[in-house]
């Protein structure tokens, strides 16, 4: 964890006079008085002016720290932090020296020179881009969070209240009022409540499922962020009530704040991803190969430009040729250029993009393309619970109504997650047969409720709190008395027909609405029948000790005993320990002081409705009729998604603000826990976490792990000591308690619908469905990515194997140079290019998520596969190079004909000493002609042995273009033949395969193309020799993909390590 995470702890507990006398004044834990007289204000009077000035000397202004971003400078700098880069770009300086050293000798600088150092170059910019434009967006989290503070507030100063004062010239201190819908301008201890409730949706900085009430009340100094109950923080939003509350803290000092900090600790601590770690391994073993190859290279052609005379046994009279030393280390460049898959950076980013492509169709939105690659390794899961594994609307699950006789109750289980009145229905109803009790409790589920649903696009929204909107729902699924229901009704247009029929029949006149001492909201209205009634919902126990009877199943009014008292109570326990939320429906009927009572704001009883402790005794004598449970549920596909997860070898470990209880049965329920498990030791609190002494080895544990209660540091301290552990870590969050946990972890998961803007910032990927089961696609997408990516890395890079062995061999048998740097560019940019790209496109495995996680250490080729591409590569070397002796000395290959184009012979020695050519005797060389061109050698026949191998180098890079294309038809699978997976299972690689050939033919038949690459026409003879020194490469691998799976066995028993995690 950065240093945001280490000191949160500390900054934690400093309260206002923490950066000056360094005394911890925890607000929380003291009296409203204390506080009052600790930061010297009173709350009718607040600060005066000069207390202001002088405090804002002190805290500074109320606002976020705005961090300096990385410099442009720094940002270029760090593009070349990459092995493969330097390599490139060493390689691309060499050769625009020598092009211009060329030039300066000849006299004249052709532009063809300078294509392969111009060419490296533009690849180095696009790659510095891009790069740049991607770390350059790392730090909007930052601005986001900014914007979900309060631009104003309603403050007191002078003993005057200013109803907009912006928010940022608030200090510790000040006295603010807070009403319905304000965001919280900063940290504030609440001093007292105007109205008789205050709740606060502050899910998005603590991560509880439904908005919290506050109060006045201190709590105990050691309560986590949760349970501090009388203090309100910034860039929360009241919900419903109002108060005055004091400042404690501002701007950076404020929970807010912390997270600023914590997120752009984590931004300085990101960390390449797997495939960028591998990649840059890769690149340190090829920088050290092409140092050796070229230092034999040089070794082995030291004769041609430096000779010596040994006189007396020593070396002497030594003589040296820069031009020929010139033209070796011009080799050696190109052999650094045949090494390197210069094509390789543009064909990952496109088979990423692709990936992305293919994961939006899937419903997840990828930031960050190299996340495409890390989320196939991802080993560990960190999900939030509240909008992820649950919907995050509440839903009625079990409704409990009072039986025929006394003593018996009935349970209807509800099925549905959504606020959509047409998800699911109620199990065994009486579908237009309710009987009296059922009618009761939805008249009372209807009217005696304040919030409404309605729908938005494919999805139902809540409009006011969560728990009455799902009531209103579950009146949905009830139905009306008399047979309206959701199937006969017009309900598309109206989404609560029920409850609007019985607000018709029942109407309120009165509300008695929720307090904490009471726990109960009541309603009085005027019915239909004429007669005034009480409707009352609440908490169960409270409702049952305010009532005397209770209501049967046909409407029958019986006293309440102790027998009947006890079942109920019974069946809560047993509906709580399930981790449901319990609501309790009551009625009145006599109701003697408002039999004429209409509203009238002079009648008598309006008095009574004015005093809040009237409420109790008003709601008193009542007849209980049933109860309801309600919860946050989980969404249908994630057990599936969970079991998944498992056989993949992914664990699970849910992350949660919300409490225990709830937690654990969600965890139970969808199956991170087992139902007989013993939990002890894999639930527990943040705040036990962080007391552990072992941390890592707590979460080393096989199977799922719930952490409840989590704050920002506890989530960030589990992702560190996870990937300390060599975990790849996916984490899951929405709100902006989970924006640094997001940033720190390998990949950030963000919700896209209930997400904030935070959060999407801080991520690597956003879910749009906001659905747990949509990562586990996303990562088996990803497996199946990374798999293809393997593919073309192998072909890309047997590919050079085969390029370096060409001019090796070149150089070792001492015969004119086959292929020019030029050349080689085009073949590793160009027509490897869409072949390889083509490779992204293969069928993912069908046991793909069966496999255990690779491990973030398994190397990219395995000893096997190298030997492989060694042999392959060798045969293309042997390939190019012979093809190049063969039109030099032979007139007929395998019954072809070559002779056709009129050129000479020569002796293979000759070939292998065509620098001593002028001091040959009686040399000569025919014209021979290529396509419409004639060349003629009377002038100097030693230039039929440099100029004149433009046919003999045209055949070589032709061949090596057949083979990288048959080579491709190898790659599609590790192990598999040729005749299992034919070339058809990827119609992309064969239409790639038409374009690369194609492109080939552009530069060999249009002449201004050819002169530039200095190549030829080839005759239709010519082009039957190249088939046939190129097909064979796919029979050599045919056989080595055979002796590889008939020895696949004991090499893997022998590599195989025990795996770190069993699978359950």
């Amino acid at each position: 964890m950065g240093k945001g995470g280490e000191d949160y702890g500390e900054r934690d507990q400093n309260g206002i006079e923490s950066q000056n006398q360094g005394d911890f004044f925890p607000a929380w834990a003291k009296e409203v008085k204390e506080c009052e007289e600790k930061y010297g204000v009173n709350r009718e009077f607040g600060l005066s002016s000069a207390d202001v000035e002088e405090r804002i000397k002190i805290y500074g202004y109320n606002e976020l720290e705005k961090h300096e971003g990385v410099s442009i400078f720094k940002l270029i700098l760090d593009q070349f932090n990459d092995t493969l880069v330097r390599i490139l770009l060493a390689a691309a300086i060499v050769s625009f020296v020598l092009a211009w050293y060329d030039g300066e000798e000849g006299g004249e600088m052709e532009i063809t020179a300078f294509v392969e150092p111009l060419v490296i170059f533009l690849i180095l910019i696009v790659n510095g881009i891009v790069g740049i434009w991607q770390e350059s967006n790392a730090e909007k989290a930052l601005e986001a969070l900014k914007e979900i503070q309060s631009e104003h507030a309603t403050v007191i100063r002078d003993q005057k209240k200013f109803s907009s004062l912006p928010a940022k010239e608030l200090v510790p201190g000040d006295i603010v009022e807070l009403r319905v819908g304000d965001k919280v301008p900063a940290d504030m201890r609440v001093l007292n409540l105007i109205s008789s409730t205050l709740r606060v949706e502050q899910g998005s900085l603590t991560g509880e499922s439904e908005a919290v009430s506050k109060t006045a009340k201190p709590v105990a100094e050691n309560t986590d962020i949760q349970g501090k109950k009388c203090m309100v923080f910034a860039g929360t939003t009241v919900v419903n009530g109002n108060c005055i509350c004091l400042v404690t803290e501002t701007g950076m000092n404020t929970e807010i704040g912390k997270v600023h900090s914590q997120i752009h600790e984590a931004a300085q601590n990101e960390e390449d991803t797997p495939l960028k770690k591998k990649l840059n391994e890769f690149g340190e073993v090829l920088t050290m190969l092409i140092g050796i190859i070229c230092a034999l290279v040089w070794l082995i052609n030291v004769k041609y430009f430096l000779t010596w005379e040994y006189v007396d046994g020593w070396p002497k009279n030594f003589k040296f040729s820069f031009e020929k030393c010139t033209y070796y280390f011009e080799i050696a460049v190109a052999l650094a250029v045949a090494a390197i898959p210069e094509g390789l950076p543009a064909v990952i980013t496109t088979c990423l993009a692709l990936g992305t492509r293919k994961m939006a169709q899937k419903n997840a939105l990828v930031r960050k393309l190299p996340s495409v690659e890390t989320l196939g390794c991802t080993t560990v899961i960190c999900s939030d619970k509240t909008g992820t594994l649950t919907t995050n609307q509440m839903a009625v699950s079990k409704l409990v109504a009072m039986g025929s006789r006394v003593g018996t109750l009935r349970s209807f289980n509800v099925e549905g997650t959504t606020y959509s009145p047409f998800d699911g229905k109620i199990e065994d109803w009486p579908v237009g047969r309710m009987d009296s009790n059922l009618q009761m409790i939805a008249k009372i589920a209807a009217v005696c409720n304040d919030a409404g649903v309605e729908q938005s696009g494919n999805h139902y929204v809540a409009g006011g709190m969560p728990t009455e909107a799902a009531l209103k729902v579950m009146v949905e699924k009830m139905g009306f008395p008399g047979g309206l229901n959701k199937e006969s009704s017009s309900v598309h247009e109206d989404v609560l027909a029920c409850c609007r029929l019985w607000n018709t029949m029942e109407q309120r006149i009165a509300t008695l609405e929720f307090d904490r001492d009471r726990k109960s909201m009541g309603v009085i209205v005027n019915s239909s029948s004429g007669k005034k009634s009480l409707l009352v919902k609440g908490a169960v126990e409270n409702l049952l000790d305010r009532s005397t009877s209770i209501q049967l199943l046909d409407g029958s009014v019986v006293p309440l005993d102790q027998y009947s008292k006890d079942l109920i109570l019974q069946n809560l326990h047993e509906m709580s320990t399930s981790a449901l939320r319990c609501l309790g429906f009551a009625y009145k009927e006599d109701l003697s002081e408002f039999e004429t009572y209409s509203g009238d704001e002079d009648h008598p009883a309006h008095q009574l409705l004015l005093d809040l402790h009237n409420y109790s005794s008003i709601e008193s004598n009542l007849t209980f009729v049933g109860l309801a449970g309600l919860r946050d549920p989980p969404r249908k596909e994630v057990r599936q998604a969970i079991e998944d997860c498992k056989a993949a070898g992914i664990r699970v470990m849910v992350i949660t603000g919300d409490n225990k209880n709830t937690a654990e049965a969600i965890c139970h329920e969808i199956g991170v826990f087992r139902p007989h498990d013993d939990i002890s030791s894999k639930s527990l609190t943040g705040r036990e976490f962080m007391g552990l002494h072992d941390k890592k080895t707590h979460l080393r544990q096989n199977g799922g792990l719930l952490f409840s209660r989590a704050e920002p540091r506890h989530k960030q301290e589990i992702v560190r000591l996870l990937k300390e552990d060599g975990e790849v870590v996916a984490m899951t969050g929405d709100g902006v308690n989970d924006a640094p946990a997001l940033k720190l972890a390998d990949i950030g998961i963000a919700m896209g619908i209930a997400g904030t803007e935070v959060a999407k910032e801080a991520s690597d990927m956003v879910l749009a469905d906001d659905n747990f089961s949509t990562i586990v696609a996303a990562v088996g997408e990803g497996r199946s990515i990374y798999n293809n990516m393997k593919a073309f890395i192998r072909y890309m890079i047997s590919s050079n194997i085969g390029e370096v062995a060409s001019i090796f061999l070149t150089a070792a048998l001492g015969i004119p140079e086959g292929m020019i740097p030029v050349q080689l560019l085009w073949v590793n940019l160009v027509t490897d290019g869409p072949p390889a790209t083509a490779l992204g496109f293969n069928p993912p495995d069908g046991d793909v998520m069966k496999k255990p996680p690779r491990k973030s250490d398994d190397s990219l080729i395995s000893a096997w596969i190298l030997f492989r591409y060694l042999v392959i590569g060798l045969y293309v070397g042997i390939a190019t190079v012979g093809v190049f002796i063969i039109w030099y000395t032979r007139h007929t290959f395998m019954g072809i004909d070559l002779s056709g184009d009129g050129h000479s012979l020569v002796t293979y020695s000759q070939l292998a000493n065509w620098g001593r050519c002028e001091s040959w005797k009686n040399f000569s060389a025919s014209p021979f002609t290529a396509g419409s061109q004639v060349f003629d050698f009377d002038a100097n026949p030693c230039e039929y042995l440099r100029s004149g191998k433009i046919k003999a180098s045209t055949l070589s890079l032709t061949v090596l273009v057949a083979i990288e294309m048959f080579n491709s038809l190898n790659a599609l699978s590790e192990d598999c033949s040729l005749v299992r997976m034919p070339p058809w299972v990827n119609p992309w690689l064969l239409l790639a395969m038409s374009v690369s050939f194609g492109l080939h033919f552009l530069i060999l038949y249009i002449p201004f193309l050819a002169q530039v690459f200095g190549i030829v026409p080839l005759s239709l003879n010519e082009w039957l020799l190249v088939l046939a020194v190129a097909l064979p490469v796919i029979l050599i691998d045919e056989v080595l993909k055979f002796v590889g799976r008939c020895t696949s066995g004991w090499r893997h028993s022998g590599s195989r390590k025990p795996s770190k995690y069993k699978p359950e």
